[in-house]
């Protein structure tokens, strides 16, 4: 490990224990919120079996991420697929991309949740409200992102493909796309980030098993350790997820 290395990991740590000794003195000063203790021997108790399952409304921590995990997922997918297809149409078009993109700009402003109680009341499922969520949450980012990535594309790369008459679906996948990736990436990590951030209030408020449900059940019983620990979870979940996302958009970079 060379020394920037050991700066950064140093720092780090140091910060980790200024925000603990942090917490130690509110939760005292505080007497109604836990201490970083109490909420470590909550973790252990629930991670030392995260994947229990007692019943429908009872299981461990392990399945409720899993389900959280899957309905972002499916929904996530759905989302950018529609959003990578109609961001490329607009990007080819340069007049059609001016007229919608500000309804674009428009729709990307409203919170997904904001659109939970009409999708409620559209397909009268939970379950399926949660997905479309999700999907809501996933489209305006990355479609946004498709169309400019795409418009801003070398003209050269175009011309060379109309010069060598690549067949318009051919284009699509051996110019376009590659051409456009790490804008597109960049927009599908936006989307990520939204959409864990609607699953979890969405989850809590329809009642679907998952981390969202954890936390609103736990906030029921009166149990801040566990909405604490819920808090950690999701955010290392997170974290994870975004990672993910960061090194594809290190191998579709650029390299001068």
């Amino acid at each position: 490990m060379n020394s920037t290395n050991k700066s950064w990991v140093t720092l780090s740590l140091l910060l980790l224990v200024i925000f603990i000794a942090s917490w130690q003195l509110i939760s005292m000063v505080l007497k109604n919120l836990p201490g970083p203790m109490p909420v470590a021997k909550t973790a252990y108790f629930f991670l030392s079996d995260p994947f229990y399952d007692n019943g429908p409304n009872d299981k461990g921590i392990g399945i409720l991420a899993l389900y959280s995990i899957g309905r972002l997922s499916v929904g996530f997918i759905a989302g950018s697929f529609v959003a990578i297809v109609l961001g490329v149409i607009l990007g080819l078009n340069q007049t059609l991309y001016k007229a919608v993109n500000p309804y674009i700009q428009v729709l990307r402003a409203i919170s997904p949740i904001a659109w939970m109680p009409l999708l409620l009341y559209s397909v009268q499922n939970s379950n399926a409200t949660a997905l479309l969520v999700v999907f809501m949450a996933s489209v305006w980012p990355t479609l946004a992102n498709t169309a400019f990535g795409v418009s801003n594309i070398k003209r050269d790369y175009i011309s060379v493909s109309n010069i060598l008459q690549i067949h318009p679906v051919s284009k699509v996948f051996r110019v376009i796309l590659p051409g456009a990736g790490p804008t597109i990436v960049a927009g599908l990590r936006i989307s990520m980030g939204s959409a864990w951030v609607a699953i979890v209030p969405a989850e809590a408020l329809l009642g679907s098993l998952g981390l969202g449900y954890f936390v609103w059940n736990e906030w029921n019983n009166l149990s801040l350790t566990s909405v604490i620990f819920a808090i950690l979870i999701i955010g290392l979940v997170g974290v994870l997820i975004d990672q993910l996302f960061n090194a594809l958009a290190r191998r579709l970079a650029y390299v001068d």
